[in-house]
């Protein structure tokens, strides 16, 4: 088993203050099952999974209560058991409101008959261990959230040679994939195997930043006799070294085409968090039920790494971990680069909470845009190769046709440019925007 330093430096990136040490070190702690759970139809990119249950109905955990609603979609199961109290709109992390269940649990978590796993997985049909990880309703626990199923089910023409495990976690504060390398390294070797398996791979390479030397050796203690191609590709500490395009170059030098997909140069990359649902999915045959999330800022008194039912409410998680000590200026679901500020803590946990953060007043400041400098911080910054300051203009004068033609599809909103713009100007919110615009017009015309 090698350990390796990536070959190539990827375009842009910048070196914010990681502040992980506030949870770097906690060991994942088991939350216990709060009084009332939503269960949102949305935890995955795509159409809204459709609810199977209605008010008065018993569930049992790892029940189905929603069912995917389209080829990119994914299934939700009951995160315990108890009683469906509503089926209503409630809000989602970036704002929306979406059908969720809510479950009042009856205190004894019991499993629905009939869980089992693959036993003899290493001969079974991948076909069979695709349908069982699409059973499980397994999106992308990195923070996309893309349906797992139909990650591993390219088509015949776009043959995958190498496995990216994705580890890298370059967001700051966030702790909880840097927690599940340490201390769940073999059953990731096992999930490793399993999608090398369903992909056909001889190539693998588990991609993990500079900054985390315990989860390196934890993984390369793991990986220690796996047969073939297999290293530990270590990344420079870089945001947003944790994007998978610019893992992909940095680590096999192939550039995703414009508008393309880790499929086209014959890559796909997992997160850590999501190999384990997948050995969790074939060995145990648990669809995802609970994820591991850090909650963590100045103001929290005990910053933790906390293995959470989904629909835990935000409010519920913070009591977990002792509340606040000081005053709070902002609240991020999920990290400071690319989470959502929340207005308050009635948003509930998902399969895609990578973190929650609490800011101090003194972390956070108001400021005024101003007009742009043309320094050329931002296209330096920019891991994608863009100008965001010329889309900034285009699309503020609503030119949508224009910054379409400019690639602003090719953003992956990693916030960059704003970090680095002195004039602070709300580049990613442009870019944001133009890509509604851009999505609007394909449905229109669908």
């Amino acid at each position: 088993m090698n350990i390796v330093k990536a070959l190539f430096k990827s375009q842009g990136g910048i070196h914010p203050k990681y502040n992980k040490e506030l949870s770097r070190d906690k060991k994942i702690e088991t939350m216990p099952i709060a009084p009332l759970l939503k269960v949102s139809m949305s935890q995955h990119l795509g159409a809204p999974a459709k609810p199977l249950v209605k008010k008065g109905d018993l569930v049992l955990r790892g029940q189905q209560i929603g069912e995917a609603a389209g080829f990119i979609s994914a299934n939700v199961h009951a995160p315990t058991s108890g009683t469906v109290k509503a089926v209503a709109e409630a809000p989602t992390a970036i704002g929306a409101k979406i059908p969720a269940i809510e479950i009042e649990p009856d205190g004894e978590d019991k499993w629905i008959d009939g869980i089992s796993g693959i036993q003899d997985w290493k001969n079974a049909d991948n076909k069979e261990l695709i349908a069982k990880i699409a059973e499980a309703g397994i999106s992308g626990m990195g923070g996309a959230g893309f349906p797992t199923h139909v990650k591993l089910s390219p088509p015949p023409n776009k043959p995958i040679d190498t496995l990216i495990i994705n580890g890298a976690e370059c967001e700051p504060y966030l702790t909880a994939d840097h927690r599940l390398m340490v201390e769940h390294a073999a059953e990731i070797r096992t999930g490793i195997e399993i999608i090398r398996k369903i992909l056909s791979v001889k190539t693998v390479r588990i991609a993990i930043e500079s900054n985390k030397p315990e989860s390196i050796e934890a993984m390369n203690k793991a990986l220690a006799d796996i047969d073939g191609d297999v290293e530990i590709a270590v990344l420079k500490t870089e945001y947003p070294q944790g994007a998978e395009k610019q893992q992909i170059f940095a680590i096999t030098g192939k550039e995703v085409p414009s508008a393309g997909l880790p499929m086209d140069v014959g890559c796909v990359v997992e997160n850590v968090g999501t190999t384990l649902a997948i050995q969790d999915a074939i060995i145990n045959g648990k669809p995802v039920t609970e994820r591991v999330t850090t909650v963590t800022g100045n103001p929290v008194t005990s910053p933790k790494n906390v293995l959470v039912r989904l629909g835990t409410s935000y409010t519920d998680l913070l009591e977990f971990c002792g509340s606040t000590k000081n005053d709070v200026a902002k609240i991020i679901s999920g990290g400071p680069m690319m989470g959502f500020a929340q207005p308050n803590l009635d948003v509930c946990t998902t399969k895609t909470t990578s973190g929650l953060l609490f800011l101090a007043p003194k972390e956070v400041y108001n400021y005024e845009s101003m007009p742009c400098i043309s320094c050329g911080r931002c296209v330096e910054a920019c891991p994608m190769n863009l100008m965001p300051s010329e889309l900034s203009f285009m699309l503020e004068a609503e030119e949508f046709a224009e910054a379409q033609e400019l690639n602003v599809m090719d953003c992956i909103e990693c916030g960059c440019c704003s970090f680095s713009c002195p004039a602070h100007r709300p580049l990613v919110q442009h870019m944001k925007q133009g890509k509604a615009w851009v999505m609007l017009q394909r449905r229109k015309k669908q």
